[in-house]
């Protein structure tokens, strides 16, 4: 690996060092003595990762300064900082660890989020039709204790009314819709991304240690 930068984005260098500091910050996963060279080997695919994972993170990043720039958002107050924040368990499932590592690091990420989730919109007729669908989510305590069937000429009182679960409902579709803009844009923006030897995407099919997790 002879190049000096981890990745171009959009002909702008991210050196190295960069990412090397960002991974130093992160607590160590299963760092220890290697006793064999099988755990040496798996200490190096794992750090392997971490470093390609690491690079991903910081990108994003760099990728959402510039689509705030081309939006006229006012640039974040603080940079990328260099240590983990609190990442919650409910947003690595929704999100996927890279995004959600990059949203909890990157101000100019979330600003970009936030941008988004202004421009959605989520009909009433779309909020409906997910109530009329999903029945089984808006069962009362009492109705899932008897074990209703919420598909079966349910009793109404069974299941929460619309008019109670309405704008949670709106909110959810709302934050979703959102997200998918986020994955949509991402998807597009690092398209043209370079990678620097070992920098690669951790789920880059072409890498023998990929995993596909994002």
């Amino acid at each position: 690996m002879t190049e000096e930068y981890a990745a171009r984005v959009r002909g702008q260098s991210i050196p190295k060092q960069h990412v090397e500091a960002f991974l130093s910050a992160v607590a160590p996963r299963g760092a220890g003595n290697c006793a064999t060279s099988h755990d040496a080997a798996a200490h190096a695919r794992r750090h392997r990762q971490q470093r390609r994972w690491a690079t991903q993170v910081i990108v994003t990043d760099e990728l959402a300064r510039h689509a705030c720039a081309a939006r006229g958002l006012p640039p974040p107050d603080d940079v990328l900082p260099m240590h983990l924040l609190t990442i919650p368990e409910t947003d690595v499932a929704d999100l996927g660890s890279i995004i959600a590592a990059a949203l909890a690091h990157s101000p100019a990420a979330r600003a970009l989020l936030a941008a988004l989730e202004r421009e959605q919109h989520i009909p009433e007729t779309a909020v409906r039709d997910y109530y009329d669908r999903n029945r089984d989510r808006f069962l009362t305590p009492e109705a899932l204790r008897r074990g209703v069937d919420p598909y079966n000429a349910p009793d109404p009182s069974d299941i929460h009314p619309y008019e109670h679960v309405g704008n949670g409902i709106a909110q959810q579709l709302w934050h979703a819709a959102a997200r998918r803009a986020f994955f949509d844009w991402l998807d597009q923006a690092r398209a043209d991304v370079v990678y620097a030897e070992g920098h690669e995407h951790p789920g880059d099919p072409s890498q023998p240690d990929h995993e596909h997790r994002h």
